[in-house]
């Protein structure tokens, strides 16, 4: 029998796979038989996931890049692929801001179009480029706040707006290529922005916060980097080759029952 989920000699790039929900998901892509190139700027976090993974007899790869950056992006997609193929794309990379339209500066809202936006324009770019000779599948990583209210989250829900705009403008542009792109919109994740979050503007009651935060999502509990990676990992694969132009939510029930 055909073994389920097998991503056996497909190359995937996974920006911000150096930590947090990124690094889920190279860790479970590479479970299944993916070569995982891991980009991220902070290459010391990038190579630590490339070691975790290679103690599992996994392949991977990790690489130094800004996704803000156009230059670097096609320079590192050149380098990692080396004149091959690409037959997944992750885009994960992403930067957080906290504000409302009124206490937002124009250097903040720049700063998340610079990273959140142009950044996945950026590896879109290269990835189609890389992908459309032999297809392939794309997942961004959007967010619940690109389809509800979110006190405090403008230019960040923004930025998520626009992520999901782009995967429909490139599925529909890209079905001749025969690659597919989807997106997924997490809700509430415990990764280590989150501790480090709650460090920093609630000391000494941290765990009081993270409960706080948690029952947030009406499944009462936020959800793990793990979990988003085996949503990653089913949309990457053959099983979901009927797929694409789609945003799937993955939030413990905060957009649709929380309304």
């Amino acid at each position: 029998m055909k073994k389920t989920f097998d991503l056996t000699g497909k190359k995937a790039i996974i920006t911000g796979g150096g930590s947090g929900i990124g690094r889920a998901i190279a860790i479970i892509l590479a479970a299944h038989g993916a070569e995982a190139h891991i980009m991220d700027i902070d290459e010391a976090a990038a190579e630590k996931v490339v070691k975790e993974i290679e103690a599992e007899n996994g392949k991977a790869s990790s690489w130094k890049c800004n996704v803000a950056d156009a230059t670097d992006v096609q320079a590192v997609f050149h380098k990692a692929l080396d004149g091959a193929g690409l037959d997944i794309l992750i885009n994960n990379a992403g930067i957080a801001h906290v504000g409302n339209v009124l206490n937002t500066s124009a250097e903040d809202f720049d700063r998340i179009y610079e990273v959140n936006i142009k950044g996945v324009f950026n590896t879109l770019k290269a990835g189609v480029e890389a992908m459309k000779s032999g297809g392939g599948a794309i997942v961004n990583l959007s967010s619940v706040a690109a389809h509800v209210g979110i006190s405090d989250r403008f230019a960040y829900s923004t930025s998520k707006g626009a992520v999901h705009a782009m995967t429909l403008s490139v599925a529909k542009d890209c079905l001749s290529y025969g690659i597919r792109c989807n997106s997924i919109s997490p809700g509430r994740v415990h990764t280590p922005f989150v501790d480090g979050f709650l460090s920093k503007n609630y000391p000494g009651n941290e765990k009081e916060m993270f409960e706080a935060l948690s029952k947030t999502q009406p499944i009462g509990r936020m959800g793990r980097p793990d979990e988003i990676g085996s949503l990653v990992l089913y949309l990457c694969s053959d099983e979901a080759a009927f797929i694409t132009g789609s945003d799937f939510a993955i939030d413990g029930g905060f957009v649709t029952l929380n309304t």
